[in-house]
């Protein structure tokens, strides 16, 4: 039994129709008809209603980005050359940074190792005892883009999975 009456059934019925999600279903039943209804009777209402709500429509996939050609001359071919490496995506599967584990661990960590960034630079890397993680670049005052460090951040995590930790 639902606590509408056949016009009000008839109205909720086309606003579910129309593929309005559940929530704003609910308000709409309490603005328009007065009747407040937690959210589990929402779902037993659009039952006894026998409607179904649509599902959202899924998120449309990025275009694919246009496939590279050849440079026509050698002045075009330098200016390919020239990319700045922290716009250049990686293709899937590859990776732009490289973490290594230590063979022997640093004293006072519980795993440590290296990383070696994409524009060549590298640091040590560790997490302590206590689980803090720790980078010790090579060149002093060095600090890697936010995208290596994403990167690394991938990286050191499927490193200590194959580690068990």
């Amino acid at each position: 039994m639902t606590p509408l009456s056949p016009e009000q059934q008839s109205q909720a019925r086309q606003w579910i129709a129309d593929g309005m999600k559940l929530s704003d279903f609910q308000r709409r039943i309490e603005a328009d008809f007065g009747i407040r209804l937690t959210y589990m009777e929402v779902r037993f209402l659009v039952d006894d209603l026998k409607v179904v709500p649509k599902d959202p429509e899924p998120p449309k996939a990025p275009e694919p980005p246009p496939a590279a050609t050849k440079p026509a001359s050698p002045a075009a071919a330098a200016d390919a050359a020239a990319v700045d490496p922290d716009e250049v995506t990686p293709a899937p599967g590859s990776s732009r940074v490289q973490v290594t584990v230590d063979v022997v661990t640093r004293p006072g960590a519980m795993i440590s190792g290296r990383v070696v960034f994409s524009d060549g630079k590298g640091a040590a890397w560790l997490l302590d005892q206590y689980g803090r993680p720790g980078l010790i670049a090579d060149e002093k005052g060095y600090r890697p883009s936010a995208a290596d460090l994403a990167e690394f951040q991938g990286a050191l995590e499927q490193e200590l999975v194959k580690h068990g930790f």
